[in-house]
């Protein structure tokens, strides 16, 4: 999926979940809702969610920060999921990437000059950083989209 998709909202799925689905590349059709993918999530994700993913952001902005590479090389090689942690990591930052490309209607250059800046409402971390270290660092990133959807200066 390209970030240039949310360039025309008509063509996007109108709920987060299946469009969080789409940038991790979870290929299910059972996954219409916030709980379908949290199952999926916690079931553990598999390693292409770290590919399409990094498609994206660019692969060194997932593999080695997000992912580690080797724990991707072995769970290819074993055809096994991503762990639950590493996967409810990927998640998060996905649903970043989804709220900043919709914020900034698919505008690469906005939404990589936004999630790689360091920003002071996020005592001078980058959005992406912030929100690659826990859950509760993507939802400081996520509050903060929200505020400027409110119309509070950012």
């Amino acid at each position: 999926m390209s970030l240039q998709a949310y360039a025309d909202p008509a063509g996007m799925p109108a709920n987060e979940a299946m469009r969080v689905a789409r940038l991790l590349a979870i290929d299910h059709p059972n996954v219409t809702s916030d709980v379908d993918l949290a199952r999926r999530v916690s079931a553990g994700l598999q390693p292409q969610a770290a590919t399409a993913l990094g498609a994206v952001l660019g692969s060194n902005r997932v593999v080695g920060p997000v992912v580690p590479e080797a724990t991707l090389r072995r769970v290819r090689k074993s055809r096994k999921p991503l762990s639950k942690e590493l996967s409810e990591r990927l998640y998060e930052v996905g649903r970043v990437v989804d709220a900043v490309s919709r914020a900034y209607h698919g505008d690469e250059g906005a939404i990589d000059s936004f999630l790689n800046r360091p920003h002071a409402m996020l005592e001078g971390e980058s959005p992406f950083d912030m929100a690659r270290s826990s859950s509760a660092g993507a939802e400081a990133v996520l509050n903060l989209l929200r505020r400027a959807e409110a119309g509070t200066a950012l």
